[in-house]
């Protein structure tokens, strides 16, 4: 658990600059909208600042994502040698 305002300011900054930020090589796929939310609220973070991103990135794997990785050949394979231990 955080506990006191530097930690929380600092792990909302490394969160930031490891998935949020554009110049970062682990981005992953926010609207700008929601960027430029977050950016705004990285002055005074609370605790829900990554909260629409969350639940973007959450809808794009359910219509997306997962359906894909549900129809790919390495699950058909996992799910066919996990059938043998069962």
């Amino acid at each position: 658990m955080l506990e006191n305002e530097d930690e929380i300011f600092d792990k909302t900054r490394t969160i930031y600059e490891d998935f949020i930020s554009t110049l970062s090589p682990r981005e992953v796929s926010v609207d700008s909208a929601i960027r430029d939310e977050i950016q705004e609220k990285m002055i005074n973070p609370d605790k829900d600042i990554f909260k629409n991103a969350k639940e973007h990135i959450y809808n794009l794997m359910l219509r997306d994502s997962y359906p894909r990785f549900r129809n790919s050949d390495i699950y058909r394979a996992a799910l066919e040698e996990s059938r043998g231990y069962i």
